[in-house]
């Protein structure tokens, strides 16, 4: 018996203004999770034949840097997904706004830019839609925060969560609160990287070989990730588990106490979520 190919959770357009590595990985996950066809999916860049020719190729996706055809194409698309450098966002975000009509969504990806700004350059109030997906969305364990415009109806909201919950995780949030997640998940990745170079090396220096050390560390966050999702249990809860009173564990997480483990992570978080605000606050006094 014959099986009957997955219907799409969306039979239209969506334009990608921007084709780079972002782009490519919620262009991956649509597809692969039947969100969207192939055929529906058109990347535009600048200039680079050679990146669209690859995307087509690879995805099966329209695309195009002829300036007409981009016109034509951002015209008409009901969905339009802003993935360009922020450098290029204004330039871009000015040419957009004559070319739509009031109903077409604007979803973006670009770090710092309010929706406030996104408007004003547009010159009108767009329905618009600012998220912050991590680097993590590349394999499909994502986790996006969404911020809407009050112009955005329940059809925009079922698309854009359509949309990255394919690539992961979403969550809708209140705009202020965009930095405070850029702070644990847009960046968090970063901070478990490091944790993990750390480990890496402490079992290096302690004897083991450089891939025994990694493949220890890398399988040990790995399980300590699964088993706080899988199980439901609260993170100082499992801890609980595998720490004995006196034994071996506890001391290695006195070493951490007496260096303000705790405190150093939340501070880092903070610092994060006020650079966050600062570059976004730089980047709307040089497009104003």
């Amino acid at each position: 018996m014959c099986q009957q190919p997955a219907i799409p959770l969306i039979n239209h357009k969506i334009v990608f203004y921007g084709a780079g590595s972002m782009a490519e990985a919620i262009v991956r996950g649509m597809i692969a999770r039947s969100v969207v066809d192939s055929g529906n999916i058109v990347m535009l860049n600048r200039s680079s034949s050679e990146r669209l020719g690859e995307l087509r190729s690879r995805y099966g996706v329209l695309g195009s840097n002829d300036p007409e055809q981009k016109i034509e194409y951002l015209r008409t698309a009901p969905v339009i997904v802003l993935a360009m450098k922020p450098k290029d966002a204004a330039e871009a975000l000015r040419g957009l706004g004559p070319l739509l009509s009031a109903g077409q969504l604007v979803i973006s990806v670009i770090a710092g830019m309010t929706i406030r700004t996104m408007q004003g350059l547009l010159g009108k109030p767009q329905p618009v839609v600012r998220t912050m997906p991590n680097t993590s969305s590349s394999i499909g364990l994502g986790a996006t925060g969404v911020a809407y415009s009050k112009e955005v109806d329940e059809q925009g909201r079922r698309t854009v969560l359509n949309i990255f919950e394919a690539v992961g995780l979403t969550t809708v949030i209140d705009e202020e609160r965009m930095e405070t997640l850029t702070g644990i998940s847009g960046s968090g990745p970063a901070y478990i990287y490091y944790m993990m170079e750390a480990m890496i090396a402490a079992g290096i220096r302690g004897g083991l070989a450089p891939g025994q050390s990694a493949e220890l560390t890398v399988q040990t966050v790995l399980g300590a990730a699964r088993m706080v999702q899988q199980t439901g249990e609260e993170p100082a809860a499992l801890r609980k588990k595998v720490t004995s009173p006196n034994g071996s564990t506890q001391a290695a997480l006195e070493v951490l106490e007496k260096g303000d483990f705790f405190e150093t992570v939340i501070a880092a978080v903070n610092r994060c979520a006020e650079r966050s605000r600062e570059m976004g606050a730089a980047l709307e006094k040089e497009l104003s």
